[in-house]
């Protein structure tokens, strides 16, 4: 079932087409955007930026220190900024570790590649001064404390497993108060939670989904979480559901399975009011945003599940947000591609000029 859906999630996609230069919703809105290259022969970062005159363009690339996989990972996560934007986190998922970037005005600077504490690292998190990776050749995660210099440090006695072997792990994220970790489990249709204390996480609790092929995530501003469900790429019928996250890590139903009525909803994505949650529809070339109501209530903000439609062919996968929330991206891996949109406070979008002609095979993308 993974495997199905890696292939449905990273489909061929094809050039976007030319778009006018528009500034983003209430005026002009710049962002730097990074995303990587998963090359297996050593991995590399690409380092973009957005302008309302020119769009988005590329500004170059640095390398990782470790090697990609050339292939789709099936996963959320891969790259990631720190909440205050001064470090960047990217996995070498073909050599088995993370790296470390400082962000800086001119670009990136690598300050460290550690071994990721199992095999295969897809997705990582952060809070405060811990990192952790979600291993899914191990089906497991490891924790590391960041350095004030960047260094990562494996925290002893932090690994941990998730409900069996070969779960197809897609994501690994924090809740937004660092309490628990949430993973998700795209094989078993299930979500492994692991409650937080003094950096380390407890014994895994096994949730079930209630939508099968649970992939990508985020959270409310209520700290509920919202969920993709692929549906085993079964067209037109994936969806996303909310759930109560309890201080001992069991999950509560509080939205069942809404329709987006796409095909192969992998990724999530919420506005940075929290009020909104953005899916890419990788089989449906398109772009889904739900309501999010206080007790967690899902509802599209269009009848027909498309608030934007990122070209015939484009298969979008991995969505990121600046921090004022005024612009978001899409990245189609195998044409290398990045659609751009203006973000409303209530969900709508607004095409703006992307990116087009970067490395095909890329993976993970980050925005501020």
């Amino acid at each position: 079932m993974s495997r199905i859906i890696r292939v449905i999630c990273l489909l061929l996609a094809l050039p976007l087409g030319a778009q006018a230069v528009q500034a983003a919703p209430g005026g002009a809105a710049t962002a730097r955007v990074f995303s990587m290259t998963n090359a297996p022969a050593g991995n590399e970062i690409l380092m973009l930026s957005y302008t309302p005159g020119s769009g988005l363009v590329m500004n170059g690339s640095v390398a990782s220190g470790g090697a990609g996989t050339g292939a789709g990972l099936g996963n959320q996560g891969g790259v990631v900024l720190s909440d205050d934007n001064r470090w960047l986190f990217a996995v070498n998922a073909g050599s088995d570790s993370v790296s470390v970037f400082r962000v800086l005005d001119t670009g990136l600077l690598l300050v460290d590649t550690v071994a990721s504490g199992g095999s295969q690292p897809v997705s990582v998190t952060t809070f405060g001064d811990l990192l952790y990776v979600l291993n899914a050749g191990s089906d497991s995660i490891a924790g590391f404390h960041i350095g004030v210099t960047g260094q990562l440090t494996a925290l002893p006695n932090s690994v941990r497993y998730l409900s069996g072997a070969g779960t197809g792990p897609a994501q690994i994220s924090f809740s937004p108060w660092g309490d628990a970790l949430v993973v998700t489990e795209k094989a078993t249709n299930l979500i492994t939670t692991f409650v937080v204390a003094g950096g380390l996480p407890g014994n895994a609790i096994i949730n079930a989904s209630v939508g099968a092929t649970p992939f990508g995530f985020g959270f409310d501003r209520f700290g509920h979480l919202l969920v993709t469900e692929a549906a085993g790429g079964a067209t037109d019928a994936s969806s996303v559901s909310s759930y109560e996250l309890s201080a001992d890590g069991s999950l509560a139903v509080l939205d069942a399975a809404v329709p987006t009525t796409e095909s192969a909803a992998c990724w999530l994505l919420t506005s940075k009011n929290g009020r909104v949650a953005f899916t890419t529809n990788t089989a449906s070339q398109s772009i889904s945003a739900l309501r999010v109501g206080r007790s967690g209530e899902l509802t599209l903000t269009t009848e027909d599940g498309v608030a934007a439609s990122t070209g015939a062919g484009s298969s979008p996968i991995d969505l990121a947000i600046t921090g004022s929330g005024r612009l978001m991206f899409a990245l189609s891996a195998v044409d290398g591609s990045i659609s751009a949109y203006g973000v409303r406070a209530n969900g709508t979008l607004s095409p703006l000029t992307g990116a087009t002609g970067l490395p095909t095979g890329m993976n993970g993308l980050a925005a501020f």
